[in-house]
Formats: structure tokens, C-alpha cells, sequence
């Protein structure tokens, strides 16, 4: 879970106040102390967290809240509320140029993430309708070009380089002229990395700069640095006024020290960041979602715009009519598997869940494993057509050869069945409550687990 730390201590002081039929301003300057201590364990710069407090204090020791029915609940809202605006508020998107290319230049640290952000940006914009170019304009780093050029191959994104020519600047320039006549009309220029103490090397980026003028600058850095991070930011933003930011490997970072103070202190909005490794792992950057999913509410939207981007909406349909009917096949639970595999991590989508979003209940899930899911998958794929098709009628010596098919053991073969048969039990029972349910819209998850019992999804 994203700031698995941080959300599980603010979690368990406001579940302490919920539980509090009446709430004094006792009982808030009591709550408001623990959540100063998470956030500056979670590496929150000091005046940031200093300032925050005092914004909830003043909203929360009202009449309006205290003497409210639900003032724990109010509480927490005026905490969201605020935890969002600490973030920048609302999404901040990239600056489009009236008349294209758009040339986003992506600067930072070495070993931020740039070139593979690069790549995943172009990725991402693509989906949005943009016709994106990456430029290769890293001349120090070795490999840097073939990086880039690798990764564009991947994703089915052109890539701009000049091995002949040793001068980012001349790169740049030459990348825009070409995009003009190659009909892109987004240029992404991955720059090398380089300390910003670096004087040689800044200067360099001002020159790049001046020659482009790209739309958007934005600094890529690393979450897990924290503090660091922001001061990073801050020098960057100094030297080259920075349009925003990217957060990388923010699925690894359990405090949330950068992305709650980076925006208070420099000024610059976090416009998307990092979730994986994969070039689909790059998610635009909701204030409000990210304070939601922190406190434990879920991420529904997110969750929902996962599910419409990866999963093909006939191939929903026709499975959504099977489940209706009740005419569930194996083969039906191993398409249902491979569509729920292409929204991402199980961990991130379950974080996204209201209900079970919360530090606690993730806690008690435990780690969710990826590999069960290819582990299932494997033992399906073992079978026959027929097989899947009528699984109450395989016998022993069947699952022994599913078993050894699979490399997997004939328990295995036995829990998967029996997992399978709960699940088809289940949707005999939804499709009659469907019955009086509007269509349009249904899905309904499998009942997947573990080898320990515990549901996957």
C-alpha cells in the first residue's frame, strides 16, 4: 500500500476517535498530536506539518464539529480536506501548446527514473490521443540512447537520437524540427542526470531552454528520498522554474514525505508518479484520491479507470451475460483472471477498495502475491478444453495429469476446483438477485485465494 506507515498510524488514531460518541477539543488536540508525530516520522518537513496542524485545529475545535452528531467523522473529513490542498488540491495537467509540438523536457537527478519515465509518459499521453516523440538528448551516460531506443520499441514510440552529435542543446533543437515534419505533436526530451550543485550542467539545461522553450519542465525524483527529494526539487525550481513533478517508485515508499511537502515548499504540483516497473505503472496525480487512499477511504474513481483502460468492454460484456446466466466455465474464470491481471498489482487494487483500502484490513490480508494468480492460472491452463468445461467431472487420475502438467501438486489441483466451485455457487445466487438489477455496468470478481485461504481478490 502507498504510505503503508504514515496511513496505518493516522488510521488507528482516528479510529480512536470515531469511537468517541462525543469528541472535546481535549480529544482533538490529543488526536492532532499523534497525527504531528506520524507526519514528521513519515519525514514531513517541519513548517509544512507545523502549518497543517494548525489549519485542522482551527476547522476542527468549532462548534459546528464538535457539537456535530458524527464529530469524529467531521474530523476526518476536515483532515482529508486539507491533506488534499497540502498536495496541490486538484490535478495538475500537462501545459498542451496551442500550436503543437509540446516539448516536455524531463530533468533530474542520475538514477532518478528519467529515461524509462520518459517512456512511460509517452505511453500514457498516447492513450489521451498525443502522437509522442522521445528524444534521446543523455550524450554522458553510456547506454543511455540504446535505453531509450529499446524502450520505444516496447511501447511502439518513436525515438529522436543523433549518436554523430555530442551537443544536447543542438539535439533538442534538431528533435523539434524533426517532429514537425514527422506530424508529432508532443516532444519528450530526456535529458542526463546531473546534481544540481552541478554549475556546468545546470547551465546546460538553461541552454536547452532557451532554444526550445519547452511547454513543460518537470523534474523527475525518486519518492523513497523524502526530504531529499524536496530539496532537490526545490534547487531545480530555482534554476529553471519547474512546471511540476514526477514521483517515481512511489509503490515503494511507505512514509509520503515528498509528496506531501513538495508542493507547500517549492510551489510545484506533482503531476504524475510511479507505481511499478512496468511502462503501463505511471498514474496521473489526484490530490484528493491520493488523501482518500491514505486515510483508508479507497480510490474508487482510479479504481474504475483501471478497469476501463485494460479491460476489453465486449469481452466484459459477453462474460457479464455468462454470469448472469449462470453459465460460469473455467474457461470463463481463467478469462476473468487475465483481465483482472492487466489492471496492475492485486495489493494496489485492493488498496483502491473502500472497505478494505484500510491499513488494518491490508495488514491482517497480508502480502499479496502476483505469482498465486499465475499459479491458477497455470493449473487451468493444464486442462483440457473439455475439462474446463464440465470440472465436476474431473476425476483422479485427470488431476494427477493437470498436477504434473502444471507443476503443480494435486492439492493445488483440489484447492483451485474447490475455489472454482465456491465461485460458480456464488454467482448462481447473484445472478437471481440480478435478475432485479438494472444491466449494464456489472462485474463481479472471482473468488481467487492463496495457498492459505485468504481471498486474492
Amino acid at each position: 500500500m502507498v504510505f503503508a506507515s504514515l496511513a496505518e498510524k493516522l488510521q488507528e488514531t482516528f479510529r480512536k476517535l470515531k469511537s468517541k460518541g462525543r469528541i472535546t477539543e481535549a480529544d482533538v488536540d490529543e488526536a492532532l498530536r499523534e497525527v504531528r508525530r506520524a507526519l514528521l516520522g513519515a519525514d514531513v518537513n517541519f513548517q509544512v506539518v507545523k502549518n497543517f496542524i494548525a489549519g485542522i485545529k482551527e476547522r476542527a475545535t468549532g462548534q459546528e464539529v464538535l457539537g456535530s452528531l458524527t464529530p469524529g467523522q467531521q474530523v476526518i473529513k476536515i483532515v482529508r480536506d486539507e491533506m488534499a490542498v497540502l498536495m496541490g488540491g486538484v490535478q495538475s495537467k500537462i501545459n498542451l501548446a496551442s500550436k503543437p509540438p509540446t516539448v516536455v523536457m524531463l530533468v533530474g537527478l542520475q538514477g532518478s527514473g528519467k529515461t524509462t519515465t520518459a517512456a512511460k509518459l509517452a505511453s500514457l499521453l498516447r492513450k489521451q490521443g498525443k502522437q509522442p516523440l522521445l528524444v534521446a538528448a543523455d550524450v554522458y551516460r553510456a547506454a543511455a540512447i540504446k535505453q531509450l531506443q529499446v524502450l520505444g520499441q516496447q511501447i511502439n514510440i518513436p525515438v529522436f537520437s543523433r549518436t554523430d552529435l555530442q551537443e544536447p542543446v543542438e539535439i533538442a533543437r534538431l528533435a523539434v524540427e524533426h517532429a514537425l515534419g514527422a506530424e508529432r505533436d508532443l516532444i519528450i526530451l530526456d535529458t542526463a542526470g546531473r546534481l544540481h550543485v552541478d554549475d556546468k550542467l545546470m547551465v546546460e539545461l538553461e541552454l536547452i531552454k532557451a532554444k526550445v522553450h519547452p511547454h513543460e519542465i518537470i523534474l523527475v525524483v525518486d519518492a523513497m528520498t523524502g526530504q531529499v527529494a524536496v530539496n532537490i526539487a526545490q534547487a531545480f525550481h530555482e534554476r529553471l522554474g519547474l512546471d511540476g513533478v514526477i514521483l517515481t517508485k512511489l509503490d515503494g515508499d511507505s512514509r509520503g514525505g515528498a509528496a506531501l511537502s513538495i508542493k507547500a515548499v517549492t510551489g510545484c504540483p506533482i503531476k504524475f508518479v510511479g507505481t511499478g516497473e512496468k511502462l503501463d505503472a505511471l498514474e496521473i496525480f489526484h490530490p484528493d484520491r491520493m488523501a482518500e487512499r491514505i486515510l483508508g477511504m479507497g480510490d474508487v474513481l482510479t479504481l474504475v479507470e483501471k478497469a476501463q483502460s485494460a479491460i476489453d468492454a465486449e469481452q466484459m460484456e459477453r462474460l457479464n451475460k455468462k454470469i448472469y446466466s449462470a453459465e460460469f466455465t473455467l474457461e470463463d474464470f481463467l478469462e476473468q483472471l487475465r483481465e483482472i491481471k492487466k489492471m496492475g498489482p492485486l495489493q494496489q487494487l485492493i488498496g483502491m477498495i473502500p472497505g478494505l483500502g484500510n491499513a488494518k484490513m491490508l495488514k491482517e490480508l497480508g502480502e499479496i502475491d502476483d505469482k498465486e494468480l499465475v499459479y491458477v492460472e497455470a493449473v487451468i491452463s493444464s486442462m483440457t478444453q473439455w475439462e474446463r468445461r464440465n470440472p465436476q467431472e474431473i476425476n483422479g487420475s485427470r488431476r494427477r495429469r493437470i498436477a504434473n502438467g502444471s507443476g503443480a501438486t494435486i492439492q493445488d489441483v483440489n484447492r483451485i476446483l474447490k475455489q472454482f466451485e465456491q465461485t460458480r455457487k456464488m454467482i448462481r445466487q447473484f445472478a437471481e438477485v440480478g435478475k432485479n438489477v438494472k444491466k449494464g455496468g456489472k462485474y463481479l470478481p472471482g473468488l481467487i485465494q492463496d495457498k492459505r485461504g485468504k481471498p486474492l481478490f
